[in-house]
């Protein structure tokens, strides 16, 4: 499942994700953990968004989804929520960053394996970043503007990307990271089954 916070890319999230031959719908970020769980989803992505995770009103999940047990991915604005409503820290900054950004790839971890170490070409588009990551997550990824561009908790199932992997750039771009996605998916229902 998708969930839109009114991103303008959720249908491109969508279609790289059916591009990696999984079906995706698209779903509204007002679910409760109910309704996801009763569609029975592999994986969920949250999509990025314009909100701020500091703003009365901004979108939020229902703390439920997270108990699933059903890897979760969030991209940008989605990233943010995860830091945020699992106890890690996103900071206001005065510079975003926007467009063509390096991200340099500290430890690849589950998620950014294909990527290996070094810097790599990504898309970015946002102001706040996150600058803690939840408890027992790992940081895999920064940029010059955010210390935490992509971080993991694969015992808890969470993944976190910064930078807009369906629009991005580079040697890990949108097949790559859509595909490893995948990869945790089969990974988790192989442990539940």
């Amino acid at each position: 499942l998708v969930v839109d916070f009114g991103a303008q890319h959720a249908q491109l999230i969508a279609r790289r994700v059916r591009e990696a031959d999984v079906y995706s719908e698209i779903v509204p970020h007002d679910l409760t953990a109910q309704e996801f769980a009763s569609r029975a989803p592999s994986g969920i992505i949250f999509s990025g968004g314009p909100a701020s995770v500091h703003v009365d009103g901004a979108p939020r999940i229902d703390p439920g989804v997270y108990e699933l047990g059903v890897p979760i991915l969030g991209i940008c604005y989605g990233a943010q929520l995860v830091a945020h409503q699992r106890g890690g820290t996103v900071g206001r900054y005065e510079r975003g960053e926007y467009g063509r950004t390096d991200l340099t790839v500290i430890e690849p971890g589950a998620l950014l394996v294909d990527a290996g170490s070094g810097t790599h070409p990504v898309w970015m588009s946002h102001f706040d970043a996150i600058t803690e990551p939840p408890a027992g997550a790992v940081v895999t990824a920064s940029s010059a503007d955010a210390p935490v561009a992509a971080f993991e908790a694969p015992d808890a199932g969470l993944y976190a990307v910064q930078f807009h992997p369906e629009a991005s750039p580079g040697p890990h771009d949108s097949s790559h990271l859509f595909e490893q996605f995948v990869v945790l998916m089969d990974k988790a229902r192989e442990v539940a089954s």
